[in-house]
């Protein structure tokens, strides 16, 4: 039986045009946290293909707000993997070549892993620099959280059937035996996700087809860890292209930026 679809679907006839909304979303995310009474955006950021997508759209997309509104964003990445910044697999060195040379947010306002550590202490010390940059929050609690999502249904570095799952009290969690490579991971855990004000996830490609339709439709009695993401107060969105989403029969909404 077909479960009620969690968070509004949206659906887009191509990658490109995703992309476009999706840089759109995020400054008006911005535009609104930085009017509220915190007055700063905390964003936190996914790897694979999102940084190429984000790169291409966001720095235009955010470029009339201005240094001065960019100055208030503070970023944070949802997981990172344990190797050097100029590592072809790490997130950070992979924003920091293509995104944030061409977007002004100051360095002190990017929160990154320390990958000179051990992957242990690494977790400890990218939770640390969280709790000081949420002075106040009991769990971290981003504005905008962005995740990609595997074909396997994980998200961040959460795979199925992980003991990082049942994870109640830490906020960043080291992994030593991720079943994709690099094995050693640093990741957000589900408690941090779920505190988030808002949560999109982005999925393009026929490959994300059957998990798609498997989190978004089918009651599981062991959900996939993308399932499990909940936001308790905040907002869940999804943002699909058509071939992502063509094994889908719940309602969407069918988005074109043309």
């Amino acid at each position: 039986m077909a479960a009620a679809a969690p968070g509004l679907i949206s659906v887009f006839s191509s990658p490109q045009e995703l992309g476009v909304s999706l840089a759109q979303l995020v400054v008006q995310r911005a535009e609104c946290c930085l009017a509220g009474a915190r007055a700063r955006f905390a964003l936190g950021l996914s790897g694979g293909s999102l940084v190429s997508m984000l790169a291409r759209e966001l720095p235009a997309a955010a470029a009339p707000a201005g240094p001065a509104s960019l100055a208030r964003w503070m970023l944070g990445f949802c997981d990172e993997r344990l190797v050097p910044f100029e590592h072809p697999e790490s997130t950070y060195g992979l924003y920091r070549a293509q995104l944030l040379s061409r977007l002004p947010i100051p360095e002190g306002q990017v929160i990154t892993i320390n990958p000179s550590l051990s992957v242990e202490e690494a977790a400890e010390d990218y939770a640390k620099k969280l709790r000081e940059a949420f002075q106040g929050d009991s769990i971290p609690v981003f504005d905008l959280l962005i995740l990609g999502i595997g074909p396997d249904g994980h998200t961040c570095s959460l795979f199925p059937d992980h003991p990082l799952l049942q994870e109640k009290e830490k906020i960043v969690a080291p992994i030593s035996d991720s079943p994709k490579p690099p094995p050693q991971r640093v990741t957000l855990t589900l408690p941090v996700l779920n505190a988030a004000r808002t949560v999109i996830f982005v999925a393009t490609g026929e490959g994300k087809a059957a998990v798609l339709k498997r989190i978004l439709e089918d009651h599981e009695e062991n959900p996939l860890p993308a399932a499990l993401v909940q936001p308790h107060t905040g907002k869940l969105c999804w943002f699909l292209d058509e071939a992502a989403a063509r094994l889908l029969t719940v309602p969407f909404e069918k988005h074109s930026t043309l």
